[in-house]
């Protein structure tokens, strides 16, 4: 596993095994407990993927055969719009979130969209920070233009900016603020999210036939070279076990090149950010009472 040193000093893994839209909690539980089997460390989960219990019992499970230690392991959470209306939602969101994984802390806890009142959770998030509940914080949907507004401002910069980032949706410009802020780079839907059909393109078969890989690693490893932290998601065992497996092949200059040249921007994203609509539909979409 190759580890990415964050601006408070912490490592993260660079492959992490996400939980998003995996709600049944016996799946969850056994996806999650399978990957750190096959050796991933990091696990990304969110109040609004329903799932952090499920999560912390998998983790426990671990711990308790020996498998891992919890200092081995770097949990990732976020904290859902419903509780960034004020500094005491955002206070409430995050015991809620550690409760309900029934971990002692997380490493690391995200603001998951820039809506709402998310300087006011934020200072929440600093307080918990401090507190070490909360082993780092970051953002998440954060494009350039909130984000460099945000790093001017806040007291504690964000460690990490989860993003879309694919072949599809390269984000360059992004990558290019991040590193001016020395922030940490993570991709959602790494693969596409399912809306490409990359395991169909040619030429991505072709790169991964002279590495004998499969697309996906093919993918996931373009991303790990541009210094971007990657959570894919599976419930099948065999590929999630390849899904980490990218650590002993390299993509050249010209392959990084023809990988990025898919490039769709964001007529090919799968949020919509920056329409009205969508931030309406967010701010709306309570996952709790």
């Amino acid at each position: 596993m190759e580890y990415v040193t964050l601006s408070n000093g912490l490592k993260m893994p660079m492959v992490g095994f996400g939980v998003f839209r995996v709600p049944d909690k016996k799946e969850c539980e056994e996806s999650v407990y399978q990957a750190i089997k096959a050796g991933y460390r990091l696990i990304d989960t969110a109040a609004a993927y329903y799932n952090e219990d499920a999560v912390g019992t998998a983790v426990k499970k671990a711990i308790a055969e020996g498998i891992c230690t919890r200092e081995d392991l770097f949990i990732t959470s976020k904290l859902w719009v419903q509780d960034m209306m004020d500094y005491e939602s955002a206070k409430k969101g995050i015991c809620a979130s550690l409760e309900k994984s029934g971990l002692e802390y997380f490493d690391l806890y995200l603001l998951h969209q820039a809506c709402g009142d998310y300087f006011s959770a934020w200072r929440a998030m600093e307080d918990a920070y401090q507190e070490g509940i909360l082993k780092a914080i970051g953002v998440s949907n954060f494009y350039p233009n909130i984000l460099t507004n945000f790093c001017e401002i806040v007291k504690v910069k964000p460690v990490v900016n989860q993003v879309e980032l694919h072949p599809y949706y390269t984000q360059e410009k992004a990558l290019e603020t991040m590193k001016y802020y020395n922030v940490v780079p993570e991709a959602w839907a790494p693969l596409g999210g399912g809306r490409y059909n990359p395991f169909e393109d040619e030429m991505l078969k072709g790169i991964a036939a002279k590495y004998n890989k499969s697309v996906g690693q093919v993918i996931l490893r373009w991303n790990i070279q541009r210094g971007v932290i990657v959570i894919p998601k599976s419930t099948h065992v065999e590929r999630i076990k390849e899904n980490i497996d990218i650590f002993d092949f390299e993509l050249n200059e010209e392959e990084m090149k023809q990988i990025s040249s898919l490039d769709m921007g964001y007529s090919g994203s799968r949020a919509k950010h920056f329409e009205p609509d969508f931030v309406r539909m967010v701010l709306n979409n309570k996952i709790h009472d």
